[in-house]
């Protein structure tokens, strides 16, 4: 253990000499009050740490001491349900201590709570051979989620004792005898160091999609599970609201909320909130499948570097055991000005607007630890981690260096839009700007909901645009000098709008939609299309086609309940035949 004393203070940067017996990323006790640092950069005996506690006070010549281990999580049981700050402190517990609610400097509480006890049920038996990554047993975390005890990465061999029964995180619930004789001892909690991520058998390929109910995302532009996605927008665009139907929706069983450099208000609102919202698939609340992390603004600024890493690691851990995770990060921009202070301490040669020239590359390290992968152990189960990251440009300007380094790694981009949110168009992600390079999952929707979905939205995509070229000629001439045809066109672009893309996050029927629901949605704007168009072809007059009485039975379908949609939608296209029928027969007769 490596001890040395301060030579420099600069703000969050500390700089102590003697510390030449030291690691990179080694975590260190800084002063008498102990306060937390990670050392990023050695020259010589002289290390660079920065501290994720408030360092005024601090004054050279003060002991700074190395535990001689990386930054690490604690992995375990009593992670669901958790609010941390950005290195997995519980803030619950820092208040029993501090008794205020304030962070103080200093403060030491262990991650996982150590005095409460969890039944173990063992699946394995004394005498049975198992590999790293193996289950050992499960823990009832919360009503809603098992956690399963792996072997730990690095352990394999023949058990030599394990048995039923109530335990502590610390205590031993069996013994590993190795190959060479040594025996390890296995508690319900282990260690991780949350810099490197957590390995697995073998990568699969992103072609299932992560089903959120949201029209917009899923038709358009949807999400693989184990991908990445980016929601850049200004103030007001409705990412967090974007985030929390998301987590409330998406097809995922673990859901990891990093509030990341946020105002303290917003995330005042998260944590509020997510006890409060049900979770539709099992009726209880939201947070019996939740880890929270809360890292406002006010926070010291290099914690709120590392927590992402904490969530990131958090995340995997409970895809290592065949869960699908679903990871937010409100927002990545936050970090990046994290990353920018730092750097600008360490007088390193800044990069584009101040940001470090490794930027990127920091951004790609934590985007690529998501994906669809086959874990370790013999079971081989498939696990998912899906990230999400938000964007908060300042002014909107998404030409900003860390929006632009995420687009060059995410394959989702949802860019949402200020002047559609003030339109009240929720959610207000542009149709024009967003893209979805997950080409594969055209085929799972194909094969798994109907086979014309990918035509479909191919033409939906298409009305969308010739839309956009259309406006241009209405502002200049009106919409009266358009031809008929291209009213139509105007027409059935503004339904997908405003019946299929817009949705309603408040209200029961709409707030979540079903992948065939959305299929019968699009299909039915279409077949207004093809009918109208069919229609003007044989004469018919393009006012009394756009003023049927059945457009608003069209409108009014996306509030149809999940188990009348093929029946309501059989009624409104029958009356659409009708409608559209007594139009042509009345200009021929004309």
């Amino acid at each position: 253990m490596s001890t040395g004393t301060i030579k420099k203070v600069a703000g969050p940067l500390v700089i102590a000499r003697g510390m030449g017996e030291a690691n990179m990323f080694d975590v260190v006790r800084v002063s008498n009050e102990r306060l937390i640092g990670e050392i990023i950069e050695m020259h010589g005996d002289e290390a660079s740490i920065q501290v994720y506690e408030e360092t005024s006070g601090l004054k050279p010549g003060a002991p700074v001491e190395s535990t001689g281990q990386p930054m690490s999580v604690e992995l375990g049981p009593g992670l669901i349900g958790s609010i941390y700050d950005g290195i997995q402190r519980p803030l619950d517990d820092i208040m029993k201590v501090t008794g205020g609610n304030l962070l103080k400097r200093g403060v030491e509480v262990p991650s996982l709570k150590r005095d409460k006890v969890w039944h173990f049920v063992p699946v394995k038996k004394a005498g049975d051979s198992v590999v790293e990554g193996d289950i050992l047993g499960t823990v009832q975390e919360s009503p809603i989620v098992v956690q399963k005890i792996l072997t730990p990465v690095g352990t394999k061999g023949t058990i030599e004792k394990i048995a039923e029964g109530d335990y502590t995180v610390t205590d031993v619930i069996a013994v590993i005898k190795g190959e060479d004789g040594k025996s390890t001892d296995v508690t319900l909690m282990q260690k991780w160091p949350v810099r490197r991520g957590r390995p697995y058998k073998q990568k699969q390929s992103p072609d299932t999609p992560l089903i959120t109910g949201q029209r917009v995302i899923d038709t358009l532009f949807p999400i693989a599970k184990g991908g990445v996605a980016a929601v850049p927008g200004p103030f007001g665009s409705g990412k967090t609201v974007v985030q929390h139907q998301l987590a409330k929706w998406a097809e995922a069983d673990i859901v990891v909320y990093i509030g990341c450099g946020e105002r303290g208000n917003e995330m005042t609102d998260v944590l509020n909130e997510f006890p409060e919202l049900k979770d539709p698939k099992t009726g209880h609340s939201l947070m019996e499948r939740t880890v929270l992390i809360a890292n406002t603004s006010d926070m010291p600024v290099a914690a709120r570097e590392a927590s992402i890493y904490t969530g990131i690691t958090i995340a995997e851990y409970f895809r290592d055991m065949g869960y699908s995770v679903a990871l937010m990060a409100d927002s990545t921009s936050r970090w990046a000005e994290a990353l920018r202070e730092m750097s600008g301490r360490l007088e390193e040669m800044p990069g584009e607007e101040g940001y470090p020239a490794y930027l990127g590359s920091r951004l790609a390290q934590f985007y690529e630890r998501a994906g669809r992968v086959i874990t370790l152990g013999e079971e081989e189960r498939e696990g998912s981690l899906s990230v999400i990251g938000a964007v908060s440009p300042a002014g909107g300007d998404i030409s900003e260096p860390v929006t632009q380094a995420t687009l060059r790694i995410v394959k989702v981009f949802w860019r949402l839009d200020s002047d559609l949110a003030y339109k009240r168009h929720f959610p207000a992600i542009n149709w024009l700007e967003s893209y979805s390079l997950y080409d594969k999952l055209d085929g799972w929707f194909d094969a798994n909901v109907d086979k014309q979905w990918g035509e479909l939205k191919g033409r939906v995509m298409r009305l969308l645009q010739e839309e956009s070229s259309l406006l241009e000629m209405v502002r200049l001439v009106g919409e009266d000098a358009l031809s008929a045809p291209d009213r139509l066109k105007m027409e059935a672009a503004r339904s997908i709008r405003e019946d299929l893309l817009q949705q309603n996050a408040f209200m029961e029927e709409d707030t979540y939609t079903s992948p065939h629901k959305q299929y019968m949605l699009m299909k039915l704007v279409m077949t207004f299309y093809d009918l109208s168009g069919d229609a003007l072809e044989k004469g018919a007059d393009i006012n009394k086609i756009v003023g049927m009485d059945v457009r608003e039975a069209i409108g009014r379908f996306k509030y149809t309940a999940e188990d009348q949609v093929d029946s309501r939608f059989d009624e409104i296209e029958r009356k659409l035949h009708q409608e559209v029928d007594a139009i042509v027969q009345a200009k021929e007769e004309f």
